[in-house]
């Protein structure tokens, strides 16, 4: 066999791999779960309110992570974003995106075993391209 025939069968490989990968993605998008997930992601994007507590949190959370990395921040600014968090969440619009977003999460996890097995590792640890020790 020769090194272009070597090269030709490996390039053909990872070209099926890249289709069955692309295959995959087009696939995950076709899931009800995840049909689910773009309908409250865009609902939360749509709600003026939701749009409101989530850049009130969002500034809450800047402000701590300034205090904290200075030494400054409290218990009480703590709480202050613990509470904003809570609040944010706690809008029925919100709690139907994180529902859905967990449920997608955990479709994604169970596709990452799924890929893994073969692999002997971690898929999703091996492509996000962190060192460990294993």
């Amino acid at each position: 066999m020769s090194i272009e025939t070597d090269t030709s069968d490996a390039d053909a490989a990872e070209a099926t791999v890249d289709d069955l990968a692309t295959e995959l993605g087009e696939a995950i998008t076709e899931l009800p779960a995840y049909e689910t997930f773009r309908e409250t992601k865009d609902a939360v994007e749509a709600d003026e309110e939701a749009q409101e507590k989530i850049t009130e949190f969002e500034q809450i959370r800047d402000e701590f992570m300034v205090a904290r990395q200075t030494g400054q921040a409290s218990q009480e600014d703590l709480k202050e974003l613990q509470a904003a968090q809570e609040e944010l969440h706690s809008l029925p619009v919100m709690e139907e995106y994180l529902q859905a977003k967990n449920e997608v999460e955990l479709k994604l996890q169970e596709l990452n075993e799924l890929v893994s097995e073969p692999l002997a590792m971690d898929f999703s640890d091996a492509a996000s391209g962190c060192c460990q020790d294993e």
